[in-house]
């Protein structure tokens, strides 16, 4: 799954609005954590996801593996903050952030 130029630019827009769902800290990628970003990439397919690790190089490995772990895509990562996509098998109008 790879998103185009376009896509990833169509993306980054909708998510400037968005807040943060879920927060990584100190416990690092818990089961739990990989859950709900599970659950939340089902429901609105476009979700940000914050990292409160400190170190720079551990917050770039913790979103590489949570992206493997959950089979998604960053769209973009800003500071603390991971815009990260999945596409949906069925996707809720009400929920998805894509089809609001």
């Amino acid at each position: 799954m790879s998103l185009t130029a376009s896509q990833k630019k169509q993306y980054r827009t909708i998510g400037h609005s968005l807040n943060p769902i879920v927060t990584v800290a100190g416990n690092g990628l818990s089961e739990g954590v990989q859950l709900e970003v599970d659950r939340a990439l089902e429901d609105h397919e476009l979700i940000k996801v914050k990292f409160n690790v400190g170190d720079r190089d551990v917050k770039k490995v913790l979103i590489a593996e949570l992206c493997e772990q959950v089979q998604a895509e960053v769209v973009q990562q800003i500071g603390n903050i991971a815009l990260i996509y999945r596409e949906s098998d069925n996707p809720d109008p009400n929920l998805s952030n894509l089809l609001r």
